[in-house]
C-alpha cells in the first residue's frame, strides 16, 4: 500500500496510458482486493446488479485490444478527438496534444496489459429517469476499483471507446444480453515516478451559488 493521504489519492489518481508496464504480472490477489473495496460503493435501492468480467487470457485480452484499437483510430479521426480539442487555447491545446498522443498509445497496447477489468450492470427495462439511477449504480464502483489500484501501485485508465463493439465483446465473453458494459479498465503497474494533482478549471468558474450563473460567494 501506498503511503497516501485521502486527498492524495483522490488528486493523484489519473488516466495512465503511456505509463502502463505491460511485461510485469499483477498478482490477481490485488485485483481481488480492489474488487471488495469497489463493491462497498453505494448503489439504487442497494440492489447491488454489478457484474465485473476480469480477462487474463492472453488470446481474449488481444481480441477485446483489437476491438479497442478500431475504435480509437475512429475516434482520432473524427473531429471531437482530444488533441483537436481547444486548439485555439494555447494554455489547453499542449495538454490535449499529449492526451492525444497517449490515447493513440493506449489504442496500439490495449490487449497487451496483463488484466482487464469491464464493469458490467443488469441493464433491465429503464423507466423515465432512471439513466441516472442506473449510471449511479455503477460508476462509483469503477471509480472506487481504480482508486484501491492506485493504492496498491497499480495504473489504470477509465476508457469506453470499445462500447461501438459492445456486441462483439458480450459474444466474446459470454456476457448476457441484459448486462450492460460501462467502461474498460486496463490495469497494470505503473511506471516511473509519482503522480501529481492535473490542472484544472477554476472552481470559481463553475460553481453556481443558489442560481445559474451566480459564481461568487
Amino acid at each position: 500500500m501506498l503511503p497516501l493521504s485521502p486527498d492524495e489519492l483522490l488528486t493523484t489518481t489519473r488516466s495512465v496510458r503511456k505509463r502502463l508496464d505491460f511485461d510485469r504480472p499483477v498478482p490477481l490477489e490485488l485485483v481481488r482486493e480492489c474488487l471488495e473495496i469497489a463493491l462497498q460503493a453505494p448503489s439504487g435501492s442497494n440492489r447491488q446488479t454489478w457484474h465485473w468480467v476480469v480477462v487474463t487470457d492472453p488470446s481474449l485480452r488481444g481480441t477485446i485490444g483489437d476491438y479497442y484499437r478500431r475504435a480509437v483510430e475512429g475516434y482520432l479521426a473524427s473531429s471531437g478527438a482530444a488533441g483537436k480539442l481547444f486548439a485555439d487555447d494555447p494554455s489547453r491545446s499542449a495538454v490535449q496534444r499529449r492526451v492525444g498522443d497517449s490515447v493513440e498509445y493506449l489504442g496500439e497496447h490495449m490487449g497487451d496489459a496483463p488484466v482487464l477489468v469491464l464493469p458490467c450492470i443488469e441493464a433491465g427495462r429503464l423507466g423515465p429517469g432512471s439513466q441516472a439511477g442506473l449510471w449511479g449504480s455503477i460508476l462509483p464502483a469503477a471509480w472506487s476499483f481504480m482508486l484501491a489500484a492506485r493504492s496498491r501501485g497499480l495504473g489504470s485508465a477509465w476508457t469506453t471507446l470499445h462500447l461501438i463493439a459492445e456486441k462483439e465483446a458480450a459474444k466474446l465473453l459470454g456476457i448476457p444480453d441484459d448486462v450492460t458494459q460501462t467502461a474498460l479498465l486496463p490495469v497494470a503497474y505503473f511506471t516511473g515516478k509519482d503522480f501529481k494533482p492535473a490542472n484544472r478549471v477554476d472552481p470559481r468558474s463553475v460553481t453556481h451559488w443558489d442560481a445559474w450563473g451566480a459564481h461568487k460567494r
